[in-house]
């Protein structure tokens, strides 16, 4: 960030702003319009607090790199505006002489779903005259249009939980600010965020189904085109949301007893089918995954020890979906509940630690209330979809993230998109366990 930057941000955050509040009574209501600034505020603070973290902690990083890049389409628009906009919607073509003469200094044209990032930071330079802080506020209020329709979704079921819903989705640190700044997981976080949404309107309630659907298939979209492997997890846990409402709005009796299992068995094939048919010839693909995360696992363990020191292991690989499974209980755990305190090696290190024991005791003091109550629990667990659609995803994700990252600094970041999950779907659990409203 430049004296160009700090003379440039208020400008730019007045518009935001402006923006923001004329929004506002379109998707607000008189209880959830008291954390609507708060949000956007702690959100835009995190674009910005990321930035100065790797100017002055880091020394550069992955948010400097995709500026980097973008200065470069940014000036092929200004020499030739079409040719900008070119390499913005239809990404680098290298057999073009005027475009590698732009593209041939960048660091991540050859990264298709890293480069798309830096493309989209391209086309709000346009706007922003190719600012850091600008577009590090742009990314930061595209991101909280998707995480405020989140919330708005938790909200629309359990208004009663609107506080601690509140938290889940906007408050928790390493959300906001790992999810805020000019980064990959800003826009997939927001993605995320709005395809859930639509998903719910769309599918689960069958509301202005062609709308949502469209809004649907573009937030997958942007998902597929950045984090494909958001999908392996999000995707199965929407068709088990799905099933699960099925199941209960059937009579009781012994057909919808068994129906449980017989949807499971339905929903795993079609899920195995979608997931294949959407990551077919990535490295994500069902036939590579094993020994993908393999790779990157001993890849990510490498240099993590050779560096930071924040490495941690979870065993031998071998390459084999055995071998990966093997490390389910080990890896959940890790993405949950570590590092601990005395892993700190760093301050970020340390608001992750400070997050891990949140989780710990949050799910610890849930487990404990339940202890008599094991078969109410998986009854809730059963009769509430929400709640297992939340936590399957948050689970799931979690052994994924936790299996290929072997780095706390990587992992804080992995994790980020399933966190709102997980912590909204413990707190409705707690909340059908008591039945009472003191969480409010």
């Amino acid at each position: 960030m430049t004296i160009e930057d700090i003379v440039f941000f208020p400008f730019f955050l007045l518009l935001i702003l402006l923006l923001a509040f004329l929004l506002k009574p379109a998707v607000t209501n008189p209880i959830s319009r008291r954390y609507y600034f708060p949000a956007l505020g702690v959100k835009l603070l995190g674009a910005i607090a990321l930035g100065l973290i790797y100017q002055f902690y880091y020394g550069g990083g992955d948010t400097f790199n995709f500026f980097h890049d973008s200065y470069f389409i940014w000036k092929a628009f200004i020499d030739n505006p079409m040719k900008g906009l070119f390499i913005i919607f239809s990404g680098p073509d290298f057999e073009d002489a005027d475009t590698y003469l732009y593209l041939r200094n960048t660091y991540f044209a050859i990264d298709p779903n890293t480069f798309f990032v830096i493309r989209l930071g391209a086309l709000f330079g346009i706007f922003t005259l190719h600012h850091y802080s600008a577009i590090a506020l742009c990314f930061a209020f595209v991101s909280f249009t998707g995480v405020w329709a989140m919330y708005r979704t938790f909200f629309v079921m359990y208004p009663m939980l609107h506080r601690p819903l509140a938290v889940a989705c906007f408050f928790l640190p390493s959300v906001f600010f790992w999810g805020s700044g000019y980064m990959k997981d800003t826009i997939t976080l927001g993605a995320l965020g709005w395809a859930f949404y639509s998903f719910y309107w769309g599918v689960v309630r069958q509301k202005k189904m062609v709308r949502h659907l469209i809004i649907f298939v573009i937030a997958v979209w942007f998902i597929y085109r950045i984090k494909i492997y958001i999908l392996l997890c999000f995707l199965p846990s929407l068709i088990l949301w799905v099933f699960l409402r099925f199941r209960n709005r059937m009579r009781p009796g012994v057909l919808r007893a068994l129906v449980v299992p017989l949807l499971l068995l339905l929903a795993t094939p079609i899920a195995y089918v979608v997931v294949s048919e959407i990551t077919e010839g990535t490295r994500y693909s069902i036939e590579s995954l094993a020994s993908t995360t393999q790779i990157t696992a001993e890849w990510l363990y490498y240099v993590s020890t050779m560096e930071s020191g924040s490495a941690y292991s979870l065993g031998e690989f071998d390459g084999t979906w055995q071998s990966v499974i093997s490390k389910f209980p080990a890896a959940v755990w890790v993405s949950l509940f570590r590092p601990y305190l005395w892993e700190v090696r760093n301050p970020v290190m340390l608001l992750a630690s400070l997050e891990a024991t949140a989780f710990f005791f949050l799910t610890f003091r849930l487990l404990w209330q339940m202890r008599n109550k094991l078969i109410t629990l998986t009854r809730y667990l059963f009769e509430e979809p929400l709640i297992m659609m939340s936590l399957v995803f948050a689970i799931s994700f979690s052994f994924g993230v936790g299996v290929n990252s072997y780095n706390f600094g990587t992992l804080v970041r992995y994790k980020i998109p399933m966190m709102p999950f997980y912590v909204s779907g413990l707190y409705i659990l707690r909340y059908h366990a008591n039945k009472r409203t003191t969480l409010i």
